[in-house]
């Protein structure tokens, strides 16, 4: 899964975002992305109107402050091809801290199949048509909209304590409130302003993460992609410590982390977040 929070209005990036939309449907199957969500929040199969009323409404319907599009493989199943979108406008007393959000996921069959070198490339693709301020790619537990039934709990539960290199996300909530904070280190980190100058820079963080594994690849000037490891890690920590790099990261990370909000249950994906640079 591949995420990025960029702190622009919806207006300023709608075109970025649906040219990254199409690089995204250039590398996966073709119609893979059988089923989006109405107006209501419900999932409608695609017929053959549905992406120009896709186009339009994220490049030309009136704009009333926040625009949605989720786009999916299946309506029900956990995994698959899935792109999501949160046009945000930053000064809206909706949201305390908000920032337009976009996420493209990828099953693990993608991975394994075309290889971390084609996916990184991938990402490096994707985020060059964004001015991020933050973002990442990882290993990831997917659900349409990331919702849960409540016999998923337990194992929701399971898989947080042992792996923590696994991402367990809500991407609208999160861009109702990170800003242009971050989250913890993952396997691809991008970095944009003003994150990238109060870590010190690229050659800031040449110096902190002095390690064989990390490749530090610019974009340009403002914009940094950080790679911790060829392969995304999982963390099993049944098994292995948390490797120097992701420590290293997550540390320089954590002045800059955005609080997670009080109202947020004790359930809450992004509640379940562990450290790594605990």
């Amino acid at each position: 899964m591949i995420s990025f929070f960029i702190h622009r209005d919806h207006a300023q990036v709608a075109s970025a975002v649906w040219r990254a939309l199409q690089l995204y449907l250039q590398a996966i199957p073709p119609k893979t992305l059988n089923w989006y969500v109405s107006d209501e929040g419900d999932f409608v199969e695609f017929d053959d109107k549905a992406w120009e009323r896709q186009r339009q409404l994220l490049l030309e319907r009136p704009w009333d402050g926040t625009c949605r599009l989720e786009l999916s493989e299946s309506p029900s199943e956990v995994g698959g091809y899935q792109f999501e979108y949160y046009g945000r406008k930053l000064d809206s007393p909706l949201w305390k801290n908000p920032a337009t959000a976009v996420a493209f996921t990828f099953p693990t069959e993608y991975l394994l199949e075309h290889g971390p070198d084609h996916l990184r490339a991938l990402a490096f693709k994707l985020a060059w048509e964004l001015p991020f301020s933050f973002g990442y790619a990882s290993l990831a537990v997917v659900s349409p909209q990331g919702s849960w039934g409540n016999s998923d709990w337990d194992m929701l539960d399971s898989l947080r304590d042992r792996y923590l290199g696994l991402d367990l996300y809500h991407l609208e909530d999160t861009s109702d409130v990170i800003g242009t904070h971050a989250r913890s280190a993952a396997w691809l980190t991008f970095l944009g302003q003003p994150l990238l100058g109060q870590l010190g820079g690229i050659k800031g963080l040449r110096r902190a993460l002095p390690f064989p594994e990390v490749s530090l690849l610019p974009l340009d000037s403002q914009r940094l992609l950080i790679a911790l490891g060829e392969w995304p890690a999982v963390i099993d920590i049944e098994k292995e410590g948390i490797p120097p790099q992701y420590r290293a990261l997550a540390l320089k990370l954590e002045p800059f982390r955005f609080e997670e909000p009080a109202r947020w249950p004790q359930r809450h994906p992004y509640s379940w977040l562990r450290r790594i640079s605990r």
